[in-house]
């Protein structure tokens, strides 16, 4: 009996320095990598683009608003694509220059500025992903909507259109 209890206190000690003291070497590489959250669009209204010239709709996306500190902050970080037909529109709360960055995001964006009058006063076109140079507007924003990079030029949008949109309760 004694013998058997010797084996048994081996065995367990055994076990308890390969689960607790020794690095466990069998562990899948993607079970060690840390898991990235990349957070999904929530469509929270409508936006249509107005062109200065004719009025007509020129163009329209869905919209995820960003309105609490926490959101404003977070922004598009962390993502790693965005659909054309979406954008993120932040109501800033006060009108006055505004600057944005591009920490942490994965995606080329075209950051535009929009005063109180829903009138786009500037676009910071193809803004470089993970960079953390600032990007200011030319003048007094309330809102700043970002879409993806290049879309702007795509759709011929520019200083002087405007913005309406509907937000989804």
């Amino acid at each position: 009996m004694r013998k058997i209890g010797g084996i048994v206190l081996f065995l367990a000690i055994g076990a308890f320095i390969l689960i607790n003291v020794l690095p466990n070497q069998n562990v899948s590489e993607s079970a060690t990598k840390k898991t990235s959250y990349e957070p999904k669009f929530r469509d929270e209204g409508d936006l249509a683009f107005i062109s200065k010239t004719s009025g007509d709709t020129i163009q329209t996306i869905d919209i995820e608003i960003a309105e609490t500190l926490d959101e404003k902050a977070y922004g598009m970080m962390f993502r790693k694509s965005m659909d054309e037909s979406t954008g993120m529109l932040f109501l800033m709360g006060t009108q006055k220059q505004q600057s944005f960055w591009m920490r942490n995001t994965y995606v080329s964006l075209d950051i535009i500025y929009i005063n109180r009058d829903f009138e786009i006063v500037s676009i910071q076109e193809k803004a470089q992903p993970l960079n953390d140079q600032s990007l200011p507007s030319t003048g007094p924003a309330l809102y700043v909507l970002e879409v993806i990079g290049g879309y702007c030029e795509k759709y011929g949008i520019g200083a002087g259109d405007k913005i309406q949109y509907i937000q989804e309760h």
